[in-house]
């Protein structure tokens, strides 16, 4: 079992930075593949970022590609996304998401394939 909470999100102009925060409880942290969703309204769930377990291997989507990072800190159970050069249509609800495996490169797209979720927390990019 892993229970997750995301924090950081917030109002930020274009252009700006946020870092958000993806705290998990639970002994297996080290075993669990950590990835980003986003939520918009009147748009499908987005994966924007993954992170394999090992945290060897990282995925982004195109659309935010060299402007998002994702981290882990094994050590403190605790998943990181940093967001540069924030976009209005970046606007959304993010979920952190986890599934634990044996695998340690693996990073799935889909999110189904994930088991635990967080509530999620609200950036928004607005002038």
């Amino acid at each position: 079992q892993v229970r997750l909470v995301e924090s950081g999100g917030g109002l930020v102009q274009p252009g700006g930075s946020l870092r958000l925060s993806c705290a998990a409880s639970g002994r297996t942290f080290s075993s669990n593949v950590i990835a980003w969703f986003r939520l918009a309204p009147g748009k499908e769930r987005e994966l924007v970022a993954g992170i394999s377990s090992s945290g060897v291997r990282t995925y982004y989507p195109d659309s935010v590609k060299g402007r998002f990072t994702i981290s882990r800190d094994n050590a403190k159970n605790t998943v990181y996304l940093q967001m540069n050069s924030l976009k209005p249509e970046d606007t959304a609800v993010y979920c952190c998401a986890a599934v634990e495996t044996g695998r340690v490169t693996w990073v799935p797209r889909s999110f189904h394939e994930y088991d635990y979720w967080g509530q999620g927390t609200q950036v928004t990019v607005s002038s």
